[in-house]
């Protein structure tokens, strides 16, 4: 049953190169095209997932590369996780394709967006099923391709140019150290394959770096810290593209190639524990600015760093499932959040929340799946997100991390008030503006309607109430037993109150409209909502320390490149035309005055014989005789 797995991604492909090509002439038809296609692929990755469930796993396709004692074979990986991720990346895909109908209905670029999502879709589900660095190196560089692409689709914005600009370059960073890190491996274990990271050993400092290397293409990809700054840019983007982006396919590849290196961390504990710290970071200093900030999806996209931050720091501290599962359901809730706030912007068209309210009277569906997506990833029981979030605490409480733990802690806390914030300002009370409030097209709202049911329910297979099926699941590729572990109701009720203090006081700021604390100590905070409100000043900071150098650095090579390099090509130009000039001078006087003076000497000489040639035979007798009395004469001189 999974020997057809590698025909996955070619459903999308296909559905890309005929887009690409003949969109134009297929118009509307395209997203037909490209929604069949992930259906497809939907469909044998559920076929896939039920052949794993009988026993069939991986299978190799072809030798790729043969030289010296080297063979690079290429093959299909077919585990628990990657069957897992197959199912979240095509189902979310085709819904979050059909969504874009109604989304990108009147885009004059429409066949093109679905030819890029197409093969966006083809590069992820590429990436899961490699089973080799290398060729999962490509496809990853497939996946940073079509979000330069994607993000950067309405180019006519300069500020849409330049968030997939900045987006490109930042993850570039990253995906150098990934490559170096490869290298690296090769070098220490000559095996490129997944399947030879459990019999690793040897020189550890060697794959410790290999392993923090690797790391670096995570970071990238999943905007960890310090790399974090391009995902909020890419807000620029059409909404269908962020909600793709940040649940099913570019963040999550981080995650995933972290996951699927698990067993090269786990044996390297360094290199672990760098992955929880980084996650740790991020989880903090993404949610504290969501806080403060006021457009409804860089507000998300803050939330989808800080999420992927809270997976890190659950993997970093050895929870595998943990964090892998917070992976599959984050991927739900996130998609549903992206799609509700694209339904909003679809009918408000404007992106600041503080100029909304009051919306949930004339957008009922889109503002109760909005409410469901918040209580999901908020932690709230029995939401899906409040099982995968408790397992992460639990694995950090009982990790020996308190600072850990704290940060996990403080960041349940920021993510259930900024998401009620959010929800609060946007949903309900007056609108703060001129709106002009409808329902959003069925196509929009259906994809809604089944992604809400999934924020609702994803989360059961991990959750005690069905003996922790997921968990038992994911651990079949290690080949560890189903893990017997009782609920640990102390994590679970503090996670229920931490999630429910954040609704609170949400609730109290921005329905209650009450004060809290005293003017006087609210102006003590003030510097630090301006820290808050600058995103840290990274930005700032990167533009100090890399970008403005690069510029100068730059611009004194430009200089140099146009004042001695292209001034000693002009010159040599210069001297080209001249000699060229003296050439042709050459050519017309004294080349062609020898030719034409040998044509006129020539052409003399033939006048004077012509002369001769009279016709007569007795001349020509007499000619013959004296020519050979002079033979005759020359021969007695020269003896």
């Amino acid at each position: 049953m999974v020997k057809f797995a590698h025909l996955i991604p070619i459903f999308p492909f296909a559905a890309f190169v005929i887009n690409i090509f003949f969109g134009r002439r297929l118009k509307k038809a395209s997203a037909l095209i490209a929604i069949a296609a992930c259906t497809a692929s939907l469909a044998l990755s559920l076929w896939t997932f039920l052949g794993l469930l009988k026993g069939q796993g991986s299978y190799p396709l072809f030798d790729w590369l043969i030289f010296e004692d080297f063979t690079l074979h290429v093959g299909v990986t077919i585990d628990s996780l990657t069957c897992a991720m197959l199912l979240v990346v095509t189902s979310i895909g085709t819904l979050i394709q059909i969504y874009s109908i109604g989304y990108m209905s009147q885009d004059p670029r429409f066949s093109r967006f679905f030819a890029y999502l197409s093969l966006f879709m083809a590069s992820m589900l590429g990436l899961l099923l490699a089973d080799n660095f290398l060729i999962l190196y490509m496809f990853w560089e497939g996946v940073g391709l079509c979000s330069y692409l994607l993000i950067s689709f309405w180019f006519e914005k300069i500020t849409a140019a330049k968030a997939g600009m900045k987006a490109f370059i930042t993850t570039r960073i990253g995906d150098t150290g990934f490559l170096i890190g490869i290298f690296l491996l090769f070098v220490a274990s000559r095996d490129l394959s997944f399947a030879g990271l459990s019999h690793i050993n040897g020189n550890t400092g060697l794959y410790t770096a290999a392993a923090l290397l690797i790391f670096c293409g995570a970071i990238g990809k999943s905007a960890q810290f310090p790399l974090h700054v391009w995902l909020p840019d890419a807000m620029e983007g059409p909404t269908p593209v962020s909600a793709l982006i940040h649940a099913a396919t570019m963040v999550a590849a981080g995650v995933y190639l972290v996951a699927r290196c698990f067993g090269l961390f786990l044996t390297h504990q360094p290199a672990l524990i760098c992955v929880a710290y980084v996650g740790a970071i991020t989880t903090v200093l993404a949610a504290s600015i969501a806080t403060v900030n006021n457009d409804i999806k860089r507000i998300l996209a803050y939330s989808t760093i800080s999420q992927l931050g809270f997976m890190m720091l659950g993997l970093g501290v050895g929870g595998y499932s943990a964090g892998t599962f917070h992976l599959m359901t984050h991927a739900f809730f996130k998609a549903l959040l992206f799609l509700c706030a694209g339904s909003v912007i679809h009918s408000v068209h404007i992106q600041d929340i503080q100029k909304m309210g009051g919306i949930f009277n004339k957008m009922k569906v889109t503002g109760t799946t909005f409410i469901i997506a918040g209580l999901a990833i908020s932690g709230v029981p029995p939401f899906s997100g409040f099982w995968s979030k408790d397992e992460i605490l639990t694995e950090i409480f009982h990790s020996g991390h308190p600072a850990l733990f704290v940060a996990a802690a403080l960041t349940s806390l920021l993510t259930a008030f900024y998401m009620f914030r959010l929800i609060f300002l946007v949903l309900f009370g007056k609108p703060r503006s001129e709106l002009h409030l409808h329902e959003s097209p069925k196509t929009m709202t259906i994809p809604l309607i089944i992604l809400a049911v999934f924020a609702i329910f994803a989360g059961f297979p991990g959750s005690p109430l069905m003996n922790n099926v997921f968990q038992s699941f994911i651990h079949l590729e290690a080949g560890h037993a189903a893990q017997e572990s009782s609920p640990d109701y102390f994590i679970m009720g503090l996670s229920t109150l931490i999630a429910l203090s954040g609704i609170a006081l949400a609730y109290c700021l921005y329905i209650k409209q009450k004060k809290i604390l005293p003017q006087a100590i609210r102006s003590r905070f003030a510097p630090l909502y301006q820290l808050l409100s600058n995103k840290y000043y990274f930005d700032e900071l990167y533009d100090f320390l890399f970008i403005k150098p690069c510029g100068r650095i730059a611009k004194t090579l430009a200089g140099f490149d146009l004042g001695v390099i292209d001034g000693a090509v002009n010159k040599t130009a210069e001297i080209v035309v001249i000699l060229s000039k003296i050439k042709a001078w050459i050519d017309t006087t004294i080349v062609d005055g020898a030719v034409n003076l040998t044509a006129k000497t020539v052409g003399l000489f033939s006048k004077e014989l012509r002369k001769i040639q009279t016709g007569s035979v007795q001349a020509y007798l007499l000619f013959a005789f004296f020519g050979l009395v002079l033979m005759m004469l020359f021969k007695l001189i020269v003896k």
